[in-house]
């Protein structure tokens, strides 16, 4: 597979472009840990967002938008998770949740769940100048939990930690 880099601007304009088509995606993964202290810290091979099944055909016309109308297909996409990409530069690791009649979002399958807040994705950063809504810092602590860590989630979890008064949850560090 190609090696991806997201600079900053990609991923300032994808955003934007969501925003304008009335998407309120929600930063996630490690772009959601340098929106939270403020500026990149490392380097980013895709831009990890959470978005409400509800807004899919806004999000396709938003990327549309963007010359990303040839996308190609990932490995292990499910679909609720899936890759998205125009083989370059820009690769969204989208992550579809369903609003419950009861405030809280659910994501994945029927049979395995995972079910969480909005207030989990409440968190409040900055891309490239570009204020976004991203994860909130426990939550992004939260997901750095139930795999086998590689280097940049360790660089992550030592950022938040550094940054918010939250520990890390157990077996992360």
């Amino acid at each position: 597979m190609p090696d991806y880099t997201m600079p900053p601007e990609t991923a300032r304009t994808l955003i934007a472009a969501l925003q304008t088509h009335g998407v309120d995606a929600c930063v996630g993964g490690g772009w959601a840990v340098d929106a939270l202290v403020g500026r990149q810290t490392r380097t980013h091979a895709d831009l990890d967002l959470w978005v409400d099944a509800a807004d899919f055909e806004a999000l396709v016309a938003a990327l549309a938008t963007e010359g990303m109308d040839r996308l190609h297909p990932w490995p292990g996409d499910r679909p609720w998770n899936f890759v998205l990409h125009d083989g370059t530069s820009r690769r969204l690791d989208l992550h579809l949740y369903e609003r419950l009649p009861d405030g809280r979002l659910h994501y994945g399958s029927v049979n395995t769940p995972f079910l969480f807040t909005p207030e989990d994705l409440s968190g409040r950063g900055e891309i490239a100048g570009l204020p976004v809504r991203c994860e909130h810092p426990e939550f992004a602590l939260q997901n750095h939990t139930g795999y086998e860590l590689r280097e940049t989630d360790h660089h992550d979890i030592t950022l938040l930690h550094k940054h918010f008064p939250h520990q890390p949850p157990e077996g992360t560090h």
